[in-house]
């Protein structure tokens, strides 16, 4: 296959490791055989692929720097539409589901007032921004492309994520497990950080921005009996939002999202903090539904005393609905 010589090529001439090479080289495989599935051949996307590899050199030779706030580049190349064009093959459309259509009316007549809306979710797999502008694509395409992800460090580093990233808006976050490194990276990640924190206040300050938030910190995993279940949220992350919240200058509501995509991209069963995790993409439907709008200040539990304990109570009953929600998914998947 010529995509495969060049992917010899690529290492002969040191432009790719062996090791990415290989992962690349999986991915593309997979790739194929997740499009065969679905009746398709992988002779009609192997444009994609070379210029997924462009890219990915291109990052490599001259890694490109992301801001606090990143805006989605969409000129002269349109990463938004590529991200859309690759994945799309892979998404069973016609049998995935997307729920709670009436609340993301609701949600856009928020930000057309200039109100904001932030969404508590989990999150699954590294495509997760284009699986929701797919899904949306007919009912909602503008609303998708706008909404704004807050991105861990892996987003904006590793040479495969960044020219899917580069077509999102995100809001760059360095997670805890990524700050506790030598301290002048530490101090250059939390500094980062404050960063992005004051950015955010300004962009809820100007109001009709919706954001979407894993307060897990990462993907969902299988648990101990091989079962994929939303993982634990943070209180500390939905606590550091609704403060925000109560900062700006625009009000700000907050929605529950249940994502089921892990069988499109499954992550590794552990948490790595290197670069380079083998991907093995697969075609398959996926499923998404929209929640009615949280109370913050009324939940089983707000009346305690202890704010520790009010916190905690608040984000197991944020979990607890997301959790809900995406079981009830989970009924379409087998």
């Amino acid at each position: 296959m010529e995509y495969l010589k060049r992917l010899e090529k690529n290492v002969q001439e040191a432009l790719l490791t062996p090791q990415l090479a290989e992962i690349l080289k999986n991915f593309y495989l997979s790739y194929g055989t997740a499009v065969a599935s679905n009746g398709q051949s992988i002779d009609s996307y192997t444009h994609l692929h070379h210029r997924f590899l462009d890219l990915v050199i291109d990052q490599i030779r001259s890694p490109y720097q992301f801001e606090p706030f990143h805006q989605q580049i969409t000129t002269p190349f349109n990463y938004y539409e590529f991200g859309l064009d690759y994945i799309r093959p892979l998404i069973k459309l016609s049998q995935s589901k997307i729920f709670g259509l009436p609340e993301v009316d609701h949600i856009v007549e928020l930000l057309a007032n200039k109100h904001n809306v932030i969404l508590f979710a989990n999150h699954q797999t590294e495509p997760d921004p284009q699986v929701i502008s797919l899904l949306l694509e007919h009912t909602h395409p503008i609303f998708a492309q706008e909404m704004i992800f807050v991105a861990g460090h892996r987003v904006i580093m590793d040479p495969m994520a960044v020219p899917f990233s580069k077509g999102c808006n995100l809001l760059c976050i360095f997670s805890k497990k990524y700050v506790e490194n030598s301290a002048e990276e530490k101090m250059f990640k939390v500094a980062h950080n404050q960063r992005t924190m004051k950015k955010m206040t300004q962009l809820l300050s100007e109001g009709g921005k919706c954001i979407y938030v894993a307060p897990s910190g990462g993907r969902d995993r299988p648990n101990d009996k091989g079962e994929v279940d939303v993982a634990p949220f943070d209180p500390q992350s939905i606590e550091m939002f609704w403060l925000m919240s109560q900062q700006a200058e625009r009000p700000t509501h907050f929605f529950p999202l249940a994502m089921a995509t892990y069988d499109l991209l499954p992550p590794p069963n552990s948490i790595k903090k290197e670069l380079g995790e083998h991907r093995h993409i697969r075609c398959t439907p996926v499923y998404l539904s929209f929640g009615k709008e949280l109370n913050m200040t009324e939940f089983p539990g707000s009346d305690a005393a202890d704010k520790k304990l009010r916190r905690k109570l608040r984000t197991d009953h944020i979990w607890g609905i997301v959790r809900a929600d995406y079981q009830k998914l989970c009924a379409y998947l087998n």
